[in-house]
């Protein structure tokens, strides 16, 4: 059984004031108080809030709570935080600044052997028309060699899906390989493109066995755009969050919804990908999935606060899966793994200075996460701050070698967003503007083929005044691929 404390019951750090214990109980009422949920459990989850409550504000009671802890609930925080910044201090000027964080997220060393969780893990394939050939015969064998590698605790299901779902492979621990083979070779195509129904009979494969001590997680494999659906497949995935959840996707070809995806996907601290041809199926999925199967600490969401003057401008999670991420709390920063880090590149712009101040508090609140490896507690929470110096005199110093990595191909792929949201806009002299800045850009740094796909696409819209869908997927995968050189890891530690 998972344990717990009352801080944890209200999703707070161990040092959390009075003020912050009564603001999350009040949210705590919003989203449980039995007048408003009926769901089964929810009545028992507002009692347990009311009870840490009435603890935690009585002086005396909270004392003789704090001073009677176990072990394992005051033992250090199991992920080590690190920060780079662009700059050493803000400057005392008028004018708005921006400023440029690298955070990084490891564990500690006593964690490493921790025991790797068990995947409770659902394929939801699209088996629209457009899916047959090539394609379906690759997401077959994929399946397949999937079921092979499974380890005996693993959990896996297969949701296929066109205009409507249906479970091919009902969510197990034990199964049965030849008749699993049988149901993935009989798969057929036809019909149309309805996500929301894959994502919504997966979510219900994940949550027959769900638990906090395995990686729930869904894989969506598509080639279609779906249509009418996309609010409630937003919504699914608000919930799959809050269950924590994660949702993968990998779009095949040219004509899926990339930005859709990656809204999508981020809620849950995900990732989407882009394939290309139809063989590469095999390796991007196995991939996504040994990457699964090496997540130490799970669905790390940061729950933050800024003061007026300064605003979260720009997120990119860098590092274990490249993605760009929300600008809101809460921010669903995704999974750190065993072998390296997560590595996140933050934009902060800072209006105004405070008078009479001597720093700036660019954002302050606290990470959650889930370590499912661990035996006894589960869930986590430590607080974090992040903040600069005020000085009088500008820092002249250049930025540390890691941010200017990171930095310098973040412009390249911000370069092609802003020609995509030129373009969105009907401003195609500017789109092509910025092509022709990026293709020169990755000449320069030795990125011939990304820049020809680049020259060619500006060739395109000048006739069609348009994106091509292949290209315009080629240009943002591929720059979005140049944003973690070798070698960041070494520099961040």
């Amino acid at each position: 059984m998972e344990l717990e404390t009352f801080y944890d019951r209200l999703d707070l750090p161990r040092d959390a004031t009075s003020d912050e214990i009564r603001h999350a109980y009040r949210e705590m009422v919003r989203r449980f108080h039995p007048d408003r949920n009926i769901n089964p459990g929810e009545t028992e989850l507002f009692m347990g809030v009311q009870e840490a409550f009435e603890i935690l504000t009585d002086p005396d009671r909270k004392a003789d709570y704090d001073s009677n802890l176990p072990s394992w609930a005051i033992k250090s925080d199991p992920i080590i935080v690190s920060t780079i910044y662009s700059q050493k201090t803000l400057t005392n000027v008028p004018e708005p600044q921006l400023i440029y964080l690298l955070l990084n997220l490891g564990i500690r060393p006593e964690e490493v052997n921790t025991e790797r969780p068990p995947l409770n893990l659902c394929l939801v394939l699209d088996c629209s028309t457009s899916m047959q050939g090539a394609r379906l015969d690759s997401v077959k064998s994929t399946a397949i060699e999937l079921i092979r590698q499974l380890q005996d605790k693993d959990i896996f299901s297969i949701v296929k899906f066109n205009d409507r779902a249906e479970v091919v492979l009902p969510a197990n621990r034990r199964i049965d390989n030849q008749n699993a083979e049988l149901r993935i070779q009989l798969l057929q195509t036809g019909g149309g493109t309805e996500i929301f129904q894959g994502l919504d009979f997966g979510m219900r494969e994940v949550r027959t066995f769900w638990n906090t001590k395995q990686i729930n997680h869904i894989i969506l494999i598509t080639d279609g755009r779906t249509y009418g659906d996309e609010e409630n497949c937003l919504q699914l995935a608000d919930q799959a969050q809050s269950l924590h959840v994660g949702i993968s996707a990998l779009g095949i070809g040219n004509k899926w919804n990339d930005s859709f995806l990656d809204t999508l996907t981020a809620k849950t601290g995900g990732s989407s990908g882009y394939i290309i041809k139809g063989e590469d199926i095999r390796q991007f999925t196995i991939e996504k999935v040994v990457g699964l199967a090496h997540i130490y600490a799970d669905q790390v969401t940061f729950h933050f606060e800024t003061p007026p003057e300064v605003s979260l401008s720009y997120a990119f999670r860098l590092h274990p899966d490249i993605t760009p991420l929300g600008t809101s709390s809460p921010l669903v920063m995704g999974a750190v793994p065993y072998e390296s880090s997560q590595t996140l590149l933050l934009e902060f712009l800072v209006k105004s200075i405070p008078a009479i101040s001597e720093e700036v508090v660019l954002a302050q609140g606290r990470l959650s996460y889930l370590v499912p490896g661990h035996l006894e507690k589960i869930s986590y929470i430590q607080r974090l701050v992040l903040k600069r110096p005020i000085s009088e005199d500008f820092d002249s110093s250049p930025p540390p070698a890691a941010i200017m990595h990171a930095m310098s191909r973040l412009i390249l792929y911000r370069m092609q967003e802003k020609a995509r949201a030129d373009m969105a806009r009907g401003n195609v002299k500017d789109a092509n503007r910025r092509l022709q800045y990026l293709a020169t850009h990755l000449l320069a740094q030795g990125q011939r083929d990304l820049a020809k796909s680049v020259l060619s696409e500006v060739a395109h819209i000048q006739n069609n005044k348009s994106f091509s869908e292949d290209g315009e997927k080629r240009i943002k995968y591929g720059t979005r691929s140049l944003l973690l050189p070798p070698g960041i890891e070494e520099i961040l530690r």
